[in-house]
C-alpha cells in the first residue's frame, strides 16, 4: 500500500470551479482522484483532443467512462493545432491552453498534473538551451491563465510516487505513444538522460527541482528592481508593460544613468510583461547601439519576432509589432452606421449619429484651421505640438467632406465641421498617442511654428 498524497488546498475563489486537465494519463488520473476525493468544492474535468495521435479518439470514450465512475463532469475540446514555427509540442500546448482558458470564468482554477520530474526535465531541458533566471524558474506552482489560472498541486510528488498510487488504487489509465517517441528532446532526456544522472546523482531532479525554486526566487527579485528602475526611468508604476502615452515611455535619459546590466533588466522585464517572448541577448545589443545610442533628433525602429522598440523625442516605447500602416490611397465611406471599424491597427471611429463622412490616411501636405485657431497648420504641425509620434499620425483617421478636410480623429476640428455638429471618438490602442486634451473646440495644443496662410 502506497502512502496517501496529501495535496494542498485547491486556491479557488468562493463560488469558482476547480477544472482538472484531463488527458487519461497515468499523472492526470492521479491528480482526477486525489481531487476528487480531497476537494469539496466544485470539481470538473477537461480533456483536450488534439488529433494528432489516430488512437486518440479512443481516449476520449475513456475518459468519459472513469469520470462517469468518479461522478465527475467532463467538459471534452477539440483544437487545431497550428505549428508556427517552434515545433508541434509548443504548437499543442498554445492551442489546449487557448482552449481551456475560454471556458474558465474569473474565479476558476486549472489544475495541471505536472509533477517534480517534470519540472526537473523543463529546468534541464532549458539550461541546455542557454535560458536565463526566469527559463531556469520553469513552472510555478500557481501561473495566471485569463480569466482565471494554473495550479499544480503535484510539483512535490515524484513520478513513481503517483505510479505507486495508481496501483494501489487500481486504476487505469492510457499511454501515450509521443511519450516514446524519440524524435522529441524532452522524451530523449527522459529516456536516456535523467536516467543515467539518477544511476550516479540520486538527487538529480530533487536539486534541479530545487534550482527552479530559487531561480523563481531570484527572477521576482529581478523583476522588483527592474520595477525601481522603471520609477527612475520615468515610467509610472501603473503603466507596467506598455507604454500607452508619452509619460508612459521610458526616459532615454535615465535608461542611460543604469548600469547595462540594470538596462538590460528593465527592457527584458517590460517585454515580458507585454505578454511577449524576450528577444536574444544579441538583439538586446542592437537596441542599446541602434535605439538608445542614436541621435536626439532620430525616430529609430528596432523589430523582433513579436514586437518592436520605437523611439521618439528622447522616450522609449516598447509595444507589441504594429499592423502596417494604411495605404495612403485609401478611402473609406461612412455612411451607414454610427460606427465605423478603421483598417488594422488602426481602431474605430464612432458617432452619435451618422455622420456621411470619408475617411483617410495622411498622405503628406494636409492641412487644417482648427477651430478657435487663428492660424492654418499642416498636420505634422499639430502632432508635433501634441507630441503624437510619426506612427502614431500615419495611423490617424482623416475625415472630410467633397474633398474638404474637417476634422483629424477627435483631436482637431475645424470650425465648419463643429457648425455642423460633428462629434466624432476615436478609439485605438496605438502606444505613444495621448488622448486628445481639453475639448473639441480646438483647444488642442499645436506648434508654435510660423502661421501657414
Amino acid at each position: 500500500m502506497s502512502t496517501p498524497l496529501r495535496l494542498a488546498t485547491a486556491p479557488v475563489a468562493s463560488g469558482g470551479t476547480l477544472w482538472v486537465a484531463y488527458s487519461g494519463g497515468g499523472d492526470s488520473t492521479a491528480l482526477l482522484h486525489l481531487l476528487r476525493q480531497q476537494h469539496s468544492g466544485r470539481l470538473r474535468a477537461v480533456h483536450v483532443h488534439h488529433g494528432l495521435q489516430p488512437v486518440a479518439d479512443s481516449w476520449i470514450g475513456h475518459c468519459r467512462r472513469t469520470c462517469r465512475e468518479l461522478g465527475i463532469s467532463l467538459r471534452v475540446l477539440k483544437v487545431r493545432v497550428e505549428d508556427c514555427g517552434d515545433g508541434p509540442e509548443a504548437a499543442a500546448r498554445r492551442a489546449r491552453y487557448t482552449a481551456i482558458a475560454a471556458v474558465l470564468r474569473p474565479g476558476d482554477v486549472l489544475a495541471t498534473a505536472h509533477h517534480l520530474d517534470d519540472q526537473a526535465e523543463t529546468v534541464l531541458l532549458r539550461a541546455i538551451r542557454g535560458t536565463g533566471i526566469s527559463g531556469l524558474g520553469a513552472m510555478a506552482v500557481t501561473a495566471p491563465l485569463a480569466p482565471g489560472m494554473i495550479w499544480r498541486p503535484l510539483l512535490g510528488f515524484r513520478r513513481q510516487q503517483l505510479r505507486a498510487y495508481l496501483r494501489s488504487q487500481s486504476l487505469r489509465w492510457v499511454e501515450d505513444p509521443q511519450n516514446q517517441d524519440s524524435d522529441y528532446a524532452r522524451v530523449q532526456l527522459r529516456n536516456d538522460v535523467m536516467p543515467l544522472l539518477q544511476r550516479h546523482f540520486p538527487q538529480a531532479a530533487v536539486s534541479l527541482a530545487r534550482l527552479a525554486a530559487r531561480a523563481q526566487v531570484a527572477d521576482q527579485l529581478l523583476a522588483e528592481l527592474a520595477l525601481e528602475d522603471l520609477r527612475r526611468a520615468g515610467a509610472n508604476e501603473t503603466a507596467w508593460g506598455v507604454a500607452d502615452s508619452p509619460a508612459d515611455a521610458l526616459d532615454i535619459a535615465a535608461l542611460r544613468t543604469l548600469s547595462p546590466q540594470r538596462r538590460r533588466n528593465l527592457l527584458y522585464q517590460q517585454w515580458r510583461a507585454l505578454g511577449l517572448q524576450p528577444p536574444a541577448e544579441a538583439w538586446f545589443e542592437r537596441l542599446d547601439r541602434e535605439v538608445i545610442g542614436a541621435r536626439s533628433d532620430a525616430t529609430p525602429v528596432l523589430r523582433s519576432d513579436a514586437g518592436e522598440v520605437r523611439r521618439y523625442r528622447d522616450r522609449l516605447f516598447l509595444m507589441p509589432a504594429l499592423p502596417p500602416a494604411p495605404d495612403a490611397q485609401m478611402q473609406l465611406s461612412w455612411g451607414h452606421r454610427r460606427t465605423l471599424v478603421l483598417p488594422p491597427g488602426c481602431g474605430e471611429l464612432s458617432a452619435p449619429r451618422v455622420p456621411h463622412l470619408q475617411v483617410r490616411f495622411a498622405r503628406g501636405g494636409e492641412r487644417l484651421k482648427p477651430a478657435g485657431d487663428r492660424h492654418t497648420r499642416t498636420l505634422k504641425q499639430l502632432c508635433q505640438g501634441a507630441g503624437i509620434p510619426p506612427w502614431g499620425r500615419e495611423r490617424m483617421p482623416l475625415l472630410q467632406r467633397d474633398g474638404q478636410l474637417l476634422a483629424i480623429a477627435d483631436f482637431w476640428h475645424s470650425a465648419e465641421a463643429l457648425e455642423s455638429g460633428l462629434q466624432v471618438s476615436w478609439r485605438h490602442a496605438i502606444p505613444g498617442v495621448p488622448s486628445p486634451p481639453g475639448s473639441r473646440s480646438g483647444d488642442h495644443p499645436v506648434s508654435q511654428g510660423a502661421p501657414i496662410q
